[in-house]
């Protein structure tokens, strides 16, 4: 392993110890989920959308804000937004309330149902809906004036808010919490190290890894912090979140100047600035775990599986 030899070469290709005995956490059922899948061509650009947002007179007396969200995918979040929206008439819509809202039923008919007929194919069933509308996730944001998402697969595994009227589609991971202490923890270096252990990666590390809600979120054991520190690292976190939007959208910045500043090429650079607030980000999480501050990424490794196996009550396996 890296040049070392090693009694034991677990499933997850380490000689330490073995994550894939680890086993989701209830504290973190129903709270992270993958985004809603299509299943067809319901995304719309900007331009698009302001047609149908302006349009009037459909036979519902309703607009058609009610079916139009804006959407955001992986490249949304890493890169600069596309600015697309999507067309949702609900999870469980029938097929004629949905054509009431006549301009993007229209629309979607004739992506959905008579091209698949042009094509000579059978347009699956309930095409005007997203074929995987994520009822559980709807359920878990009801409420929420924000929540996190993150790429399902990215080099850096970085989250961002977005707000509740925006739809993150399934090429992400969307995290149901609207504090800035989740924030924080995700962000944590204990977060990243189990997200890179319990992720699988693609090819060489340039392609990044995978994220999922349910073998990575699922099994992290978050810390058990006290009003102080769910505080301070809730503060850091916020901070972080500040600087991040201050680099991205300066004040006065060209265009061409805006699409080179990117959370990618953010964390590629890794300016000493951000690598300062991480730092101050994982001090304050350390410390809500009980940990020294200088602790190494192995012992990160061993505590974490430690607490999920504890917090499971499957000692056994440890």
């Amino acid at each position: 392993m890296d040049g070392a030899y090693v009694q034991t070469i677990h499933p997850n290709l380490t000689g330490t110890f073995d994550l894939t005995v680890a086993v989701p956490l209830p504290e973190n059922a129903g709270i992270a989920f993958k985004g809603p899948s299509p299943g067809g061509k319901f995304d719309i650009s900007d331009e698009a959308a302001q047609t149908f947002l302006a349009a009037k007179g459909n036979p519902n007396g309703r607009p058609n804000s009610d079916v139009l969200k804006r959407v955001v995918n992986a490249a949304d979040i890493l890169q600069r937004s596309r600015n697309y929206w999507t067309i949702d008439f609900g999870p469980q819509a029938k097929e004629e309330d949905a054509a009431l809202y006549e301009a993007p039923f229209e629309y979607v008919k004739q992506r959905n149902y008579e091209a698949k007929i042009t094509e000579g194919k059978m347009p699956r069933q309930k095409w005007w809906l997203y074929e995987r509308p994520r009822l559980d996730l709807r359920k878990a944001l009801a409420g929420l004036t924000r929540y996190i998402a993150t790429p399902r697969t990215a080099k850096h595994r970085i989250f961002v808010w977005v707000p509740a009227d925006v739809m993150a589609n399934d090429a992400t991971v969307v995290i149901a919490r609207d504090d800035d202490y989740s924030f924080g923890v995700l962000h944590s270096r204990a977060h990243e190290l189990w997200a890179r252990g319990m992720g699988t990666q693609l090819r060489e590390a340039e392609s990044g890894f995978r994220y999922t809600s349910t073998t990575t979120f699922a099994t992290f054991p978050s810390p058990k912090p006290t009003i102080e520190q769910q505080a301070e690292i809730s503060a850091v976190a916020r901070r972080l979140d500040e600087l991040r939007r201050n680099w991205l959208d300066p004040e006065g910045t060209s265009e061409a100047e805006l699409k080179k500043r990117t959370l990618t090429n953010l964390y590629n650079a890794r300016p000493t600035w951000l690598a300062n607030a991480h730092a101050e980000l994982d001090k304050a999480v350390f410390e809500a775990y009980g940990w020294p501050k200088d602790i190494s990424d192995e012992d990160i490794l061993k505590n974490l599986l430690a607490l999920n196996l504890e917090r499971s009550g499957d000692r056994a396996s440890a």
